[in-house]
């Protein structure tokens, strides 16, 4: 009767364990068991802070609309790739019902400034309403653990469509056009050209701040938080990690370079183009070099500038960098500088 009694005490601790982790632990698993799906209706757009190109708007006072939500956050080059096509649909289909809501739910603390964000969406030429999504209540709302990610939602507030990072563009777009028709409107328009994504291996996402769940830091010396640490070059980079050298106090989200002495960042990729998400409050020239030699005009991503034989590209604000664009392969990326700047993550394409 005992043994009885201790395993049913001990399911019963089980339980409230996993109840505590569910509510308070692992936000992420409480959003994977509450998203919002094809055949829900739809979550009001909630906890904004600040609107762009738009008074607030209701979802539930928009009549003989489509609506389509599309989570987003400036510094995300999967995000990024899929804004001209959403500049498209707007422009063929806002006057045909076609409502798109920029739900802008930052990964970075700097993503949360608004003059930041009105910067990027005048930068990328985004004329739809965005809606600033700071405390990611919106986010939550529907349930939502990726970036990008849109959903439809049909006239009668009902989701039709959800769709996961990129592509689908002309699968999206045909079943605006569907949604539309229910409105009554005439919408025979041909497709936005999908550009196809060649998919070879790439280096995954890497981040640099000590918090998050992927960070990938090869050097001995690890992580220090909230600290200044001495990092040396190693001998030999291991790939698809990020390796530092010179003195960087570590932050919950970056990397920050701690001294005017010179300090740097390896990395071993395999990708056909680097883009680096980084800050300063003053500009900043960083040194670039692949396999040990500076970028030329072949392969210099678009941020990078030329100095007779030196390639480096110029640090002074928060957002994406695209640092290397050339051939695809398996190279050695060397960034350097003698001033203070701070990096958040790396992303690669193919």
């Amino acid at each position: 009767m005992k043994n009885v009694t201790r395993k049913l005490l001990l399911v019963f601790i089980s339980i409230i364990i996993i109840i505590a982790i569910f509510y308070l632990g692992d936000k992420k698993m409480v959003n994977m068991f509450s998203a919002k799906s094809v055949g829900d209706k739809y979550a009001e757009i909630t906890g904004i802070v600040h609107w762009i190109n738009s008074e607030p708007i209701k979802i539930s006072q928009q009549k003989n609309k489509v609506i389509l939500i599309d989570f987003w956050t400036y510094s995300c080059i999967n995000c990024i790739r899929t804004l001209p096509y959403l500049k498209s649909w707007d422009e063929k289909y806002r006057d045909k019902g076609l409502l798109i809501i920029g739900v802008h739910s930052p990964e970075f603390s700097f993503e949360k400034e608004e003059k930041n964000v009105e910067k990027a969406v005048e930068k990328f030429g985004i004329k739809y309403p965005v809606a600033m999504d700071n405390d990611h209540a919106t986010w939550d709302a529907y349930g939502n653990n990726y970036w990008p990610r849109k959903y439809l939602i049909d006239k009668n507030g009902i989701i039709r469509y959800d769709h996961i990072g990129e592509g689908g563009y002309e699968e999206t777009e045909t079943k605006i056009q569907e949604l539309l028709a229910e409105l009554g409107k005439k919408v025979d328009m041909k497709l936005t050209k999908e550009n196809l994504t060649v998919f070879r291996p790439l280096t995954p996402e890497l981040y640099a701040g000590y918090a998050f769940a992927r960070v990938t830091l090869g050097n001995e010396e690890g992580f220090t938080p909230n600290t200044v640490n001495s990092y040396n070059k190693p001998d030999k980079l291991q790939g698809n990690l990020i390796y530092l050298y010179g003195k960087w106090l570590n932050n919950q989200d970056n990397m920050e370079h701690a001294d005017n002495n010179e300090a740097g960042i390896l990395l071993s990729f395999t990708a056909a183009s680097v883009n680096l998400v980084a800050g300063s409050d003053k500009n900043v020239e960083v040194n670039v070099k692949v396999n040990g030699k500076y970028l030329d005009k072949n392969n210099a991503g678009s941020d990078v500038k030329f100095d007779k034989d030196r390639s480096y590209f110029v640090v002074n604000e928060h957002r994406l960098y695209n640092v290397y664009n050339g051939d695809y392969g398996n190279f050695e990326l060397d960034i350097n500088s003698k001033n203070k700047f701070r990096f958040y993550a790396f992303t690669f394409g193919s």
